[in-house]
């Protein structure tokens, strides 16, 4: 009865599931003109007339079969430009988009077309179109790298780039997920399904994740060939567990081909190989054998020694009859023409048995254009009211650069020009222009720009600059004069008033200023001053000379007619000097002066505390005590356990740090004591403990639910979020665990002890420093390297959410034996799908399990080995969200059961571990074949 329940359960989940999925799917029929319903398979498809501007619509004249899809297509002019289709995401979730191409035409053109397609900057297929009545499919899984993806045709070698359908599938859980996602999407070479019982392909409803198998019978020129003698098709009406990782369909796994003379072989053609891939192989036993009859086989073609020595015993490996097997091929290295085969073994009664393939192709990740640059431009884009030049879609410059950019080679593409003379652009020069390091010319001359210069000192590579015949005003900033490559600068006929800056006169720069009547020469005007002083002084000296001269014969002229003598009185200009005296005024002060905080005296703490009599705890900076203050506020009052050097500094270190920093999600600072050779912080008191005190405290204390970790967490990453990015400059905590995360009589989280914290200095990316922190949390990367960066929170907030999942410690032999940490533990175990085994015991059966996998996904992100592989605490801020809603929504998503399966990906098996691959080497961005 409880395994009917817990059937009912699943299947009342599944087609939850199916439903919640479908509302999520995107289907665009390019070029037609009206949305619709298939009726073929019940998805909606919706017209791209209010998405795509560009590009004429095309009537199909012999669309292939009954699908409406497939009755108009969309072609794009035959030029260097791109165009995209904008697609919306949710970061960080795989998705399956299909992109179709059916040409249809008449056979009169003169050669069919062969273009380029993209998924945002990464190379995703060449389109060549061989046979106008066949539907071309390309699909490519992908984790999506943002809130949207851009699907772009492009640079067509004959004919015109044209598309039919486009599609975007979310996937569940951990679906296709690798080890490598961060740098490969996952290119869709082929999916078989094998034993079918038409050409037709399945598709969704079929598959709820409306994947596309295509038929064995479809045998199209060297698709399936070299089929080995006495294979048979089998079938069976009866239904298939197909409860693995990858969710097949049930209908293509009730079909199959046995090699009734012990072997199975084909041979296949791979598009885009040689390369490396994943493959799966999917097996189920459809067939009653009897009691003495077994069916073992083993893979003999390639002969790779760890895989073709495994033996497969499809009824051992999926733990009976009618459930899936699915082994999979981590990193395979596949030439173009692949030729497999399956032999029975001695000991086996009945020959091989093959349900299904699958097999993706890596494909490395291209560099988009960098992020800033691209800010950069959607600010000043829409700034035109006819912004017609601004409809151009996907990346700015890969894989063809939009028309009024110029981009660098080098990966990742840096924006070198920007020209938009005439284009009628209003407002501002945006802000966001001081990032785009990269800028060597900028052309926005002839337009209606209005207001200032902003601050563009950090464009050291900008040589050529047109700003004339606009309406800008103010000062020309002085930083223009100190632009090291500066070469030429064009300004006139604007209203800039006030002094031109010397240097922009004294450097070689062609500078046109003319037309900017309120702009004023310094230089010129003090050179005229000294003209005009010099001539006035020149003047007036020769008028005192006239005139002492006229004195002179004046005198004369009386001595000539006086006979008496005239006594002469002569008056003498004195001139006193008095002492000059200036009052100089020097503040000596406290580092603590400006009132940052909140000054308490000794006295009153020693009152609150009752001397220091109740200890609550112990941090890295010394012993904690409870007080109460007079007017009944609850403190918590760390002292300083030593008064060395080094500790006094921490001390001032951690008021001027903690004195800026409010956030409701870190615990606040009140005040302050230094008296006495005492050095003491007074923080808000926490009623509710720590976080480590709630997951391995006491047995008699109710453990946390799951929707109470969930907001915990949250608050938790809130406030590390705010000190990465809200704080200038930014902070490291640097000792991030369960302990330092303190609860408020409201249960709500705060992020505490700044003892171990440093301010990242500016314009770095880390700080070194001796390594600390607490084993357990310690970022591996960070103790090898020396080199702290946000990231190495980032890790140890991934052990936080470890020990929420599991109610485990981080470093326990009893619980992890030879793995001795939760990080090897708990990573080993998600990744072969199995996120049961880590779940707190508490949780089972009142908790969904799609919240627990968001979680569980997330926080292995978070302990990734390298920081440039892990999450940003805005992103894990976004996945904990994700996993409150799917915990509090009415999905229908099932509860953990206590015994549930752990699924067959928890299954090991021989082959299963034969076919587990290491990680490659990504040292040199390649991909590199590694097997166990």
């Amino acid at each position: 009865m409880a395994l009917f329940t817990q059937l009912l359960v699943l299947h009342l989940y599944l087609i939850s599931a199916v439903l919640s999925q479908v509302t999520e799917f995107i289907s665009i029929d390019c070029g037609s003109t009206s949305n619709y319903t298939d009726p073929s398979t019940g998805l909606g498809w919706s017209s791209d007339m209010d998405i795509m501007k560009y590009g004429k619509l095309v009537q199909v004249e012999n669309p292939n079969g009954n699908w409406m899809q497939y009755r108009t297509r969309r072609d794009f002019p035959s030029d260097n430009k791109k165009y995209c289709y904008n697609l919306s995401t949710k970061e960080r979730r795989r998705y399956l988009v299909r992109a179709t191409f059916l040409y249809g035409s008449p056979e009169n053109e003169d050669a069919y077309p062969k273009f380029e397609l993209y998924l945002d900057a990464t190379e995703w297929a060449t389109v060549i179109i061989q046979d106008a009545s066949r539907i071309y499919v390309h699909e490519m899984i992908i984790r999506a790298p943002s809130d949207s993806i851009d699907v772009c045709t492009c640079c067509a070698t004959t004919g015109s780039p044209f598309i039919s359908t486009l599609e975007l599938r979310p996937l569940n859980l951990s679906m296709y997920a690798t080890d490598y996602e961060d740098n490969f999407f996952l290119d869709v070479a082929a999916r078989v399904n094998f034993g079918a019982l038409t050409k037709d392909v399945v598709r969704y409803p079929d598959d709820p994740y409306d994947r596309i198998w295509e038929s064995d019978l479809d045998r199209r020129q060297n698709f399936l060939v070299d089929v080995a003698p006495g294979t048979e098709r089998i079938r069976t009406s009866k239904n298939i567990d197909t409860r693995t990782r990858e969710y097949p369909p049930v209908k293509v796994m009730q079909t199959a081909v046995v090699g009734t003379e012990g072997e199975l072989s084909y041979r296949l053609n791979l598009e885009g190989f040689p390369a490396n891939a994943r493959a799966y192989a999917f097996f189920a036993e459809i067939e009653d054998l009897a009691p003495d009859e077994t069916r073992k086989f083993r893979l003999r073609e390639p002969y790779v020694p760890d895989y073709s020595n495994a033996v497969v015993n499809i009824a051992e490996n999926a733990n009976g009859s009618y459930r899936l097997y699915e082994p999979s091929y981590m990193n395979v290295s596949l030439n173009f023409v692949l030729s497999f085969m399956f032999s029975k073994t001695n000991d086996s009664t009945r020959g091989p048995l093959l349900n299904a393939i699958e097999i993706s192709k890596y494909q490395q990740i291209a560099a988009k254009t960098d992020r800033r640059d691209v800010t950069a431009l959607n600010a000043i884009r829409y700034m035109s009211a006819e912004n017609i030049w601004a409809n151009e879609g996907g990346d700015p410059c890969v894989p063809a650069p939009w028309e009024w950019v110029h981009c660098s080679s080098t990966p990742p593409p840096r924006i070198t020009k920007i020209a938009l003379s005439g284009q009628n652009l209003e407002g501002q020069i945006p802000t966001e222009f001081n990032h785009m390091q990269g800028l060597t010319e900028l052309w926005l001359d002839s337009n209606s720009l209005t207001g200032s210069l902003p601050d563009m000192s950090s464009l050291i590579n900008l040589k050529i600059v047109h700003l004339e015949n606009n309406k800008l005003t103010g000062p020309l900033p002085s930083y223009l004069g100190r632009l090291p490559n500066l070469k030429e600068l064009y300004i006139q006929n604007n209203s800039f008033s006030g002094e031109i800056p010397p240097l922009l006169l004294s450097r070689k720069i062609i500078f046109n200023y003319e037309g900017n009547p309120g702009l004023h020469n310094e230089a010129q005007r003090k050179m005229h001053f000294k003209l005009i002083l010099g001539t006035s002084i020149g003047v007036l000296a020769v008028l005192l000379v006239l005139f002492l001269g006229s004195l002179i014969l004046l005198r004369n002229l009386r001595r000539k007619m006086s006979h008496r003598k005239c006594d002469e009185n002569g008056n003498s200009l004195h001139t006193s000097t008095k002492p000059s005296t200036a009052n100089s005024v020097a503040r000596g002060g406290h580092l603590l002066d400006e009132g940052v905080a909140y000054y308490i005296p000794l006295s009153e703490l020693e009152e609150a505390t009752n001397n220091f009599t109740k200890k609550i705890g112990k941090g890295s900076f010394g012993s904690v005590y409870y007080g109460k203050m007079k007017d009944g506020k609850e403190v918590a009052v760390k002292t300083m356990g030593d008064s060395s050097s080094h500790l006094n500094k921490q001390f001032v270190t951690e008021v001027a740090l903690l004195s800026r920093i409010h956030h409701r999600n870190l615990v606040p600072l009140i005040g302050y004591c230094e008296e006495a050779h005492q050095r003491i912080l007074v923080y808000e008191y926490m009623h509710n403990g720590t976080l480590r005190d709630h997951i391995h405290g006491s047995v008699n204390q109710k453990p946390l639910d799951w929707l109470a970790r969930l907001q915990i967490a949250e608050d938790a990453a809130k406030g590390l979020e705010y000190l990465h990015t809200g704080c200038s400059p930014s902070i490291i905590h640097r000792d991030v665990k369960t302990s330092n995360i303190l609860l408020d009589i409201n249960m709500r989280a705060k992020v505490s002890d700044f003892g171990l914290s440093r301010q990242a200095e500016e314009d770095l990316t880390h700080v070194s420093s001796v390594a600390r922190g607490t084993v357990g949390y310690l970022d591996p990367e960070y103790y090898a390297s020396q080199q702290l960066t946000e990231k190495s929170d980032v890790y140890s907030f991934g052990v936080v959410l470890l020990e929420l999942i599991s109610g485990k410690k981080p470093v326990s032999v009893e619980d992890f034996g030879a793995e001795l940490n939760i990080v090897h533990w708990a990573r080993s175990l998600i990744r072969k799908g199995d996120v049961i085994s880590i779940v707190d015991p508490f949780l089972v059966g009142n908790v969904k399990i799609e919240s627990i996998w968001r979680i569980a996904e997330v926080a292995v992100q978070c302990v990734e080995q390298h920081g440039y592989s892990r999450p940003r605490m805005q992103e894990i801020i976004l996945a904990i969200q994700d996993a409150i809603k799917i915990e509090k929504g009415n999905e229908g998503n099932p509860k953990l059961a206590p015994g549930s399966s752990r699924g067959q990906s928890s299954r090991k098996t021989l082959l299963a571990s034969f076919l587990e691959i290491e990680s490659p080497d990504l040292s040199k961005d390649c991909l590199v074949p590694s097997a166990r």
